[in-house]
């Protein structure tokens, strides 16, 4: 349509001027929470004991993953988005309840840094509550270990379960292990508590499991196992830490076994954006850390491994190329051995879809 410059004012004014928007989605996982660290002298053994693993972070998407966690695209406008990628809770030094992991923001969406893994005695016992909560530490004569509170604060589809509580076993004393994105840690007992499993989602192009939850660490028995989606491993016997949650997943990190250990960091968390190749825009971002690919050539996919920019452009703003992208060949075998395979082939021409580049450097490998 027409207007004249009155009318435009007018509609400005009003915050009722045409505005361009396209659907994203998104998957926002923060860091998880680490695992317990127990230095507690029990005078009737001469013992120390172990601890919890700490809980995943939030999860939060609104495809590519299981169904029931998945919320609504964002409808955003062109422009930039600040993206905050949360850190994984740092390992503790003996003596020390776990620190929780960071949260993770992406516009509107939040999600909440994962839990501390709990240890012996209280008031440090209980498993922190976060995104999903940590593993509770172990208890001695009936004595508190609860697990930390999962989808705290609440939030729908649920971006996390609880953590295990321990149950009373005077004889070893084991840790539980942290919540994941679609399970809750498992109680620890004789034997310690394994972390809660995470969430597959396929919002990169194939689907990878994140926001597991940490094992709980034991005294004489078996060690938490890891959550799927990079949790950490709990730690079993004397002097032995918890294993770190991978970072860019948002696990927990694993609970230490007993005497002078750390108990495992936390993995940091990831954001990620994408849009439809019909979207009529593309993104570019401030950072390395934050690439962006496209599994057709034309959908937009940001992977935001650190905190950086989402710059949303309207493609008539860039620039329309052609492509042709050849991969290097595989070599072929020694002694009568077989030939090796052709690199990849994908090309735009004829009649593909375009690539959009804003003016400036753009990396080629």
């Amino acid at each position: 349509g027409v207007w004249n410059m009155n009318e435009v004012y007018n509609f400005v004014k009003d915050d009722d001027w045409v505005s361009r928007t396209a659907n994203i989605d998104y998957m926002v996982v923060a860091g998880g929470g680490g695992g317990g660290t127990n230095q507690y002298y029990a005078p009737a053994d001469g013992q120390v004991r172990p601890s919890g693993g700490g809980g995943a972070g939030g999860y939060r998407a609104s495809g590519y993953g299981p169904s029931p966690l998945q919320g609504s695209a964002l409808e955003l406008g062109l422009g930039s988005y600040t993206v905050t990628v949360g850190g994984g809770g740092g390992a503790t030094s003996p003596c020390g309840a776990g620190n929780s992991g960071t949260n993770s923001v992406f516009e509107c969406i939040t999600s909440a840094g994962g839990g501390k893994g709990g240890l012996y005695p209280a008031p440090t016992s209980a498993g922190g509550s976060g995104g999903s909560g940590g593993g509770g530490g172990p208890r001695e004569n009936g004595g508190p270990g609860a697990g930390g509170a999962g989808n705290t604060p609440p939030v729908s589809p649920s971006q996390g379960n609880p953590g295990g509580t321990s149950s009373p076993d005077p004889g070893n004393n084991s840790g539980s292990g942290g919540g994941g994105a679609t399970a809750a840690g498992s109680a620890g007992a004789t034997n310690a508590g394994a972390g809660g499993a995470g969430a597959p989602n396929a919002i990169l192009g194939s689907a990878t499991t994140y926001a597991g939850g940490g094992g709980g660490g034991s005294r004489f028995g078996t060690a938490g196992s890891a959550g799927s989606g990079g949790g950490g491993a709990g730690a079993t016997g004397c002097g032995n830490s918890g294993s770190a949650g991978t970072a860019n997943t948002g696990g927990g990190g694993g609970g230490s076994g007993r005497g002078s250990a750390d108990g495992g960091a936390g993995g940091s968390g990831i954001v990620v954006a994408r849009a439809p190749s019909t979207a009529g825009i593309y993104f570019t971002t401030c950072s390395t850390c934050a690439p962006v690919t496209s599994t057709d050539g034309a959908n937009q996919i940001a992977n935001f491994k650190a905190s950086s920019n989402l710059n949303i452009k309207d493609t008539g703003c860039g620039v329309a190329f052609d492509y042709l992208v050849v991969a290097g060949g595989g070599g072929g075998g020694k002694a009568y051995g077989a030939g090796g395979g052709a690199g990849g082939f994908r090309s735009s021409f004829p009649g593909g879809t375009k690539v959009f580049l804003s003016p400036g450097p753009n990396a080629i490998t």
